[in-house]
């Protein structure tokens, strides 16, 4: 009984065993067609290079058969020594790697795109453009990323077919590629050609186009699309020229308000978290110290007016300094004039109407409007006049007010016999 017991196991042990095998042979197999296609959208920071890297591994050690670069980005903004080792581990990888610029309207430029030279197969969608790669951050080891052409796309871009003509990007299959007419002048129309992923990794060993059970062409191969995960894209969109900027100036905002309203709140603490993430985003990207000067500084020379309640000289020096700022702030990266133009309209706003209107109606008496006023007597300033806002002194506070008629000169009696919503309407105290 023992005896056949103990033959038993030993030939379902055996089974499990080959059934092992089988299966690590599959899912070997399985692995060896599958091909990563990584994107690569936005600068090319730290956290991009590092989740690169990572797939890199990741397709050697499972045995992928290619790891592929989806990209559309307008350049570099890590240091040499990672760039280099980013560049090194796609030219030394155990499996093939691709630079693919799409789909159409897509751009590979500054650092990015000398990152083309060290792949396998390099491909441009129609509409796409690649150049404008500035001073080599490779070394001599890896040659002129761009062939004879090199100087040239130094500081321009050229589209998919001249790419394809210099020898830069790859020449799809002419079998699978549609040419769509443009509507060009006599015999020579304009022709795009409408090329996607596929159409250039037919290149890659192991990869081809076939037909399925419906007629329809697909890839032999798995193909799955990769992209960071939530965490790392947080932070790599928030090391944005665009979003480090409006993040950084609004929570310099949000604290100065805080500053004038009593005890710490919502915006104070929303304030530091924006400030905190605009401060990341600067430490990952290329900035000039004048124009982050010019940014804390325009701040600080508004917080002068907002304690008199109205916009006045220091007002002016802050806003200036914040649209100096908002030039400078940027070495080597470009921001979007939209966003620029967004923060130089908020400031404004927020100098001349949101703090001066916030501060009043914190300060103010508890009583609804400024009725109660009415009757108290001060000193003007400045000139009033009917049609001009000045600035009357009514015990140990100043007011903005206008006159009740006429102009009343700096240094006159008044008394309040209006209010107009938040300012005081006042006139001569009449003579005794």
């Amino acid at each position: 009984m023992l005896v056949r017991l103990a033959a038993a196991l030993l030939v379902l042990s055996g089974l499990s065993a080959l059934g092992s095998t089988a299966a690590a042979a599959q899912n070997s197999s399985g692995d060896r067609s599958e091909v990563r296609i990584v994107e690569v959208s936005g600068l090319l920071d730290a956290v991009l290079v590092d989740f690169l890297i990572s797939e890199i591994d990741r397709a050697e050690t499972q045995g992928a058969l290619a790891v592929v670069l989806q990209v559309d980005s307008l350049g570099s903004v890590v240091d040499n020594k990672r760039f280099v080792e980013l560049a090194r581990r796609l030219r030394d990888s155990e499996v093939q790697t691709a630079f693919w610029v799409g789909p159409s309207g897509s751009a590979a430029e500054g650092g990015t795109a000398e990152l083309s030279s060290v792949v396998d197969i390099v491909g441009i969608a129609g509409g796409s453009r690649i150049g404008n790669s500035g001073p080599t951050r490779l070394p001599d080891e890896f040659g002129p990323a761009f062939g004879s052409a090199t100087e040239r796309l130094r500081d321009q871009v050229i589209s998919a077919d001249e790419a394809m003509e210099l020898g830069i990007a790859d020449t799809p299959d002419p079998t699978l590629v549609t040419e769509v007419p443009l509507g060009g002048v006599g015999d020579d129309p304009l022709i795009a050609i409408q090329s996607t992923l596929p159409t250039f990794l037919v290149a890659l060993d192991g990869y081809d186009l076939i037909q399925n059970a419906n007629g329809d062409t697909v890839p032999s191969v798995t193909q799955e699309f990769l992209k960071l995960p939530i965490t790392s894209q947080l932070f790599h969109t928030v090391a944005s020229p665009e979003i480090t900027y409006l993040f950084f100036t609004g929570g310099l905002a949000l604290l100065l308000f805080e500053l004038f309203t009593a005890g710490v709140g919502i915006a104070g603490l929303v304030g530091l978290g924006m400030t905190l993430a605009g401060t990341y985003g600067l430490a990952q990207l290329p900035f000039r110290t004048l124009g982050l000067l010019c940014l804390v500084l325009a701040f600080l020379a508004m917080a002068v007016d907002v304690q008199t309640n109205l916009p006045r000289g220091y007002t002016v020096v802050g806003i200036a300094l914040f649209v100096a700022g908002t030039f400078l702030i940027w070495d080597g990266v470009t921001m979007s004039w939209v966003t620029g133009g967004v923060g130089i309209i908020g400031a404004v706003l927020y100098a001349y109407m949101g703090m001066p209107t916030m501060v009043r109606t914190r300060f103010s008496s508890p009583v609804i409007g400024r009725r109660w006023m009415i009757g108290s007597t001060g000193t003007t300033l400045r000139d009033l006049a009917d049609d001009e806002f000045g600035e009357v002194q009514l015990g140990d506070a100043k007011w903005s007010a206008t006159a009740l008629r006429g102009s009343i000169p700096a240094g006159e009696a008044v008394e309040v016999v209006q209010t107009r919503g938040v300012h005081l309407v006042v006139d001569r105290v009449p003579a005794v």
